[in-house]
């Protein structure tokens, strides 16, 4: 099997999971394949037990038949990887170097039992779907690459005053809303950004969008769900002549000539669950749900 491994940055207290992960990709026979800017990184620090590959783009995952992704890191690297593997139906397995780790719930302690779970073929694919923006602008933004996992939103600038965003749910007029901004989040988001700002937990499967408000004017405005066949569009104003929109991770300053229309992407994104490690299981392990703190 061919695994391709992906990651941003390299922390030298990791070192240990990830020789731990190398030598088992080599003990179960697994051709392995790293991203270049990382394999640079991570050179003189791990002992290979055998040569590895290198890939570069999603042009990649074209040429070879590419049976997982493991990214090496938190959820933000998730969100990196399903940009550059959008298009693509290769499975994404997670494994958590990071903080909280809804997406990247692999643990380091559980890093064999996934190599051997992924060896034996117990796991399950789920698919993920992700946002499509689109927009009036005549030059390219977010570097074209207009999907999200998690989120998209709007938000204010700094300090300056909130802002007013004009939504409409396929083209029909919705609510105008005074606020800091507002996040358009997939289900998978919803466990994000929205969620600190009061949204609802939606399960994967759900066929949902969340459409959360960020600090509203009026307390009377609360998150609300709508399908995922649904197209949201937005026109913003405010006092100040620029403000900021996401996709996950990535920001792009706009002005109030920008409009733009959110949807379901054509194509989703594969994630990795093993038998013991499925989406209940992560929200009562992340979240605490189910303990009694008060002993």
């Amino acid at each position: 099997m061919i695994v391709f491994i992906y990651s941003r940055v390299f922390k030298k207290k990791d070192a240990p999971y990830i020789q731990h992960l190398f030598d088992l990709l080599h003990e179960y026979q697994f051709t392995t394949f790293v991203h270049t800017p990382y394999l640079e990184q991570i050179n003189d620090h791990i002992d290979f037990p055998r040569k590895v590959g290198t890939f570069d783009d999603g042009r990649d995952f074209k040429i070879r038949e590419v049976d997982f992704v493991i990214t090496l890191g938190g959820d933000g690297t998730i969100l990196h990887a399903a940009t550059l593997i959008f298009g693509n139906t290769v499975p994404i397995v997670g494994i958590n170097l990071g903080r909280l780790g809804f997406l990247a719930s692999v643990s380091k302690d559980y890093i064999r039992s996934c190599i051997i779970h992924m060896h034996t073929g117990d796991y399950i694919v789920e698919s993920r779907r992700l946002l499509q923006l689109e927009c009036n602008s005549q030059e390219p933004i977010f570097d074209g690459k207009m999907v999200a996992l998690n989120d998209f939103t709007i938000l204010k600038r700094d300090t300056s005053s909130m802002i007013t965003i004009h939504t409409y749910i396929n083209g029909e007029f919705l609510n105008s809303y005074w606020a800091d901004g507002i996040i358009v989040a997939t289900p998978t988001g919803s466990t994000g950004y929205s969620l600190s700002c009061g949204g609802p937990i939606i399960f994967p499967n759900s066929g949902n969008f969340v459409l959360t408000p960020v600090a509203p004017h009026n307390l009377n405005v609360r998150p609300i769900v709508i399908s995922d066949k649904s197209v949201l569009s937005f026109e913003v104003e405010g006092r100040a002549e620029n403000y900021l929109c996401t996709l996950d991770s990535r920001f792009e300053t706009v002005t109030s000539d920008f409009q733009f229309a959110i949807r379901r992407a054509d194509h989703d994104i594969k994630l990795v669950r093993f038998p013991d490690r499925e989406f209940l299981w992560t929200i009562r392990e992340k979240l605490d749900w189910g303990k009694d703190s008060r002993n």
